[in-house]
């Protein structure tokens, strides 16, 4: 395992990797790092010859609300878990590795980052969006890996790779879930053991809903009024949004058919938790 901190080191390496034909994976991560990322790390393994993991702590992907100072930073553990899951370099940069003294270029993202999350967190995909850019820029790597978990951000940051013309291969891959479906996240450690048993009501409320569209159900409305009442039936819960969405655009849609997305996002006590299934419907 190789730990790069330079961001002109992280260059050098991946050219000399491309120069010898080597498949290059890229995970790009935020650190904290539990088995959500080490499913990522284990399909980037299974397809690659040499896995990056990044770890980076964007600071342009927080809004005024989000508490950057209060994110995890976990590096020593995420070594670990990088290593046991087959990764061989990890690229932890400082910010001003990624950003230095006078950096002033941002990558603006489109309509697909305007509702939902981007509503939410003003300004949080154009971080996003810039901080991809630079990473994979600076790993050149031939595939990437993004979860599901954060699936408006995994349609977002495809659509990027597919409008810069980068020769890298999108991967999207399943949310890793725990026992009791609740979507294995950073910010779970957040949350006290009260708020940990509240917050499974998101992905319980969801899952009902997938259920019910397997049984007929096609009226939105209908749909999205039960997921927000099952929510909201938890003590410590805030509703952002409940949303049922075309899977390809992220616009609303009302009647059901196709491949749709099921979103949400609630403050569980401080710590706000996204989720989402996707549901094919006959």
């Amino acid at each position: 395992m190789t730990l790069i901190r330079s961001a002109k080191r992280m260059a050098a390496m991946a050219h000399r990797l491309r120069q010898r034909g080597k498949r290059i994976g890229v995970v790009p991560t935020m650190g904290a790092l539990h088995e959500g990322h080490g499913a990522l790390i284990r399909a980037a393994a299974s397809q690659n010859d040499v896995v990056i993991v990044t770890v980076f702590v964007n600071p342009l992907q927080f809004g005024p609300h989000d508490d950057f100072r209060r994110y995890p930073r976990t590096l020593r553990r995420d070594v670990q878990l990088a290593r046991a899951s087959g990764a061989k370099i990890i690229f932890a940069p400082g910010v001003g590795q990624i950003y230095p003294k006078g950096f002033q270029t941002t990558v603006r993202v489109g309509a697909m980052a305007r509702r939902w999350e981007g509503s939410s967190r003003p300004g949080h995909f154009e971080g996003v969006a810039t901080v991809v850019a630079i990473l994979l820029e600076l790993t050149r790597p031939t595939h990437a890996y993004f979860g599901q978990k954060d699936y408006q951000q995994s349609l977002i940051v495809e659509r990027l790779i597919r409008d810069l013309h980068l020769p890298v291969r999108f991967h999207r891959v399943p949310t890793v879930r725990e026992p009791d479906g609740l979507a294995m996240s950073s910010r779970n450690a957040s949350l006290s053991p009260v708020e940990r048993r509240q917050a499974a009501s998101i992905h319980q409320a969801l899952n009902g809903a997938a259920r019910r569209i397997r049984a007929g159900e096609r009226d939105a409305a209908r749909l999205i009024d039960g997921m927000r009442r099952l929510i909201s039936e938890a003590p410590g819960a805030r509703i952002d949004y409940v949303a049922i969405v075309d899977a390809k655009t992220l616009e609303p849609v009302w009647r059901l058919r196709g491949r749709v997305a099921l979103l949400a996002a609630a403050w569980i006590g401080r710590t706000r938790l996204i989720d989402n299934l996707l549901v094919d419907v006959s």
